[in-house]
């Protein structure tokens, strides 16, 4: 009797480890360097957004600082909100007539702590999902860009949850996602060419003309108030870039390496570029032509961070910043359209470039998962991209239009004149940001006008 007990408890024993040995042994293995790498960049990505904040901050009026700051960091608590929820299930979840995704992952329903092997084989899904969150925050960040000073808070919510939803998603799916017809294409998108600054830079440009420009615009000047606040953004943003471009590999190896050299030899040539531009058309370099021409870098090599040589991103970078102040200070005053910070002037063209040079640089030998562009013997890459580009300002132009449209039967989306003369600071918010300096300063003039004139009056006959 004891025998046959024993014998049924190890055949129990037997049907339940087996199988789970079995199932153990075909999960994906998680690398904790891969894991460790992608945490870190999701983490270097999410700080680009408060950097951005920075950015467009030192480069409004005064009285719009905490509104422009206010666009950008809001949108860490929404869109996050909206990815867990839906967003990330329908960039990334299972196909859907190549267009979209399925809502099996609602609520992050199914994505857990082993790795997905179609996205990310050596880290978990979730670690994917969250690193895949940090860019569809920054992305709508960079229209507030193009519509600075004057859009109204309660639209710019709402405009900004149907955007991620009806824009940003669908076309992450159809670059990134599996099946996606943008990716079956063969286009290449390393970072967010296309997915996040041609769709940012077009949509912005948009808004901005739905919107109308700002009152004086054009009339008084609109001068940056706090140009090392910018300065510091643009610095954040240079770092924070290793982890969108090196973090894209999605692994602690080689090609994180490449993308990391890549991201900072465009960034500098950018930065040189521009600021050689400016001081041959305008006759001095300036700062924030500096800070400018270094993001202008960063948006040019972020499509082909991940298979182009340092060389190839040296002259992505050259050419980049000048091609984007060419479009801040030449086409925009010739078109009159008023891009308030040149979201579209950077990002728009920018990312534009940056998809071209792709299908001009890319080599398998960078990338063997990639492909080789046209300088290495491969044109047909360069009809993927032209397509990949025309699709992007094709659903980003629309899509914005009809969104703005829809926005403004609920809620007016633009500032009224009064609003906008106080500045939206107050007007949305309710706050100044710089109210306790200039009491201060005040009161300091006020306290030395009182000590001027008590002190005794001198005069030159005086003995």
């Amino acid at each position: 009797m004891k025998t046959s007990r024993l014998v049924f408890t190890l055949a129990l024993l037997f049907t339940l480890i087996v199988p789970g040995a079995a199932w153990a042994a075909d999960a994906p293995a998680i690398d904790t360097g891969d894991t460790a790498w992608v945490i870190v960049a999701s983490a270097l990505v999410m700080l680009m957004t408060p950097g951005l904040a920075l950015f467009y901050g030192g480069m409004v009026r005064r009285k719009n600082v905490l509104s422009t700051i206010m666009q950008s960091f809001i949108l860490i608590a929404l869109i996050s909100v909206q990815w867990v929820l839906f967003g990330y299930s329908l960039a990334f979840g299972p196909d859907k007539a190549h267009l979209i995704g399925a809502l099996s992952w609602f609520g992050f329903h199914g994505v857990g702590m082993t790795p997905n092997a179609d996205y990310a084989a050596t880290v978990p899904h979730q670690i994917f999902a969250m690193f895949q969150l940090m860019f569809a925050i920054i992305t709508p960040a960079l229209i507030t860009g193009s519509i600075a000073e004057r859009m109204r808070f309660p639209a710019f919510l709402a405009f900004i949850l149907l955007w991620a939803t009806f824009i940003y998603d669908p076309l992450a799916h159809w670059v990134w996602g599996v099946n996606g017809w943008i990716r079956n294409l063969g286009a290449l998108d390393f970072a967010g060419g296309t997915v996040v600054h041609i769709s940012s830079g077009v949509s912005g440009l948009i808004a901005a003309l739905v919107l109308g420009k700002r009152k004086g615009h054009g009339k008084e000047p609109m001068l940056p108030h706090q140009l090392p606040m910018t300065v510091l953004g643009a610095g954040i943003l240079w770092f924070g870039w290793f982890g969108f471009n090196a973090g894209s590999a999605l692994a602690a190896n080689g090609l994180a390496t490449n993308a990391f050299v890549v991201t900072n030899t465009s960034a500098a040539a950018a930065a040189l570029s521009w600021v050689f531009a400016e001081w041959l058309h305008h006759g001095k370099p300036t700062v924030l032509g500096a800070a400018s021409g270094a993001v202008a870098g960063l948006v040019a090599i972020t499509p082909g961070s991940g298979y182009v040589t340092p060389m190839s991103a040296l002259l992505i970078g050259l050419i980049g910043g000048v091609v984007c102040y060419l479009g801040v200070s030449v086409l925009k005053s010739r078109l009159g359209y008023d891009d308030s910070l040149d979201a579209f002037g950077c990002h728009g063209i920018g990312g534009t470039w940056g998809a071209i040079a792709t299908g001009l640089f890319a080599t398998k030998a960078i990338n063997p998962l990639g492909a080789d562009g046209l300088f290495y013997g491969n044109p047909g890459l360069m009809k993927a991209q032209f397509i990949s580009i025309i699709a992007t300002y094709a659903v980003a132009i629309i899509g914005t239009f009809v969104i703005l449209k829809f926005v403004n039967l609920f809620t007016p989306i633009r500032a009224t004149a009064e609003e906008e003369m106080t500045g939206l600071d107050l007007t949305m918010h309710g706050e100044e940001a710089y109210r306790d300096l200039v009491m201060s300063a005040s009161l300091s003039r006020n306290q030395f006008r009182e000590k001027t004139s008590e002190a005794p009056s001198m005069s030159v006959n005086a003995p």
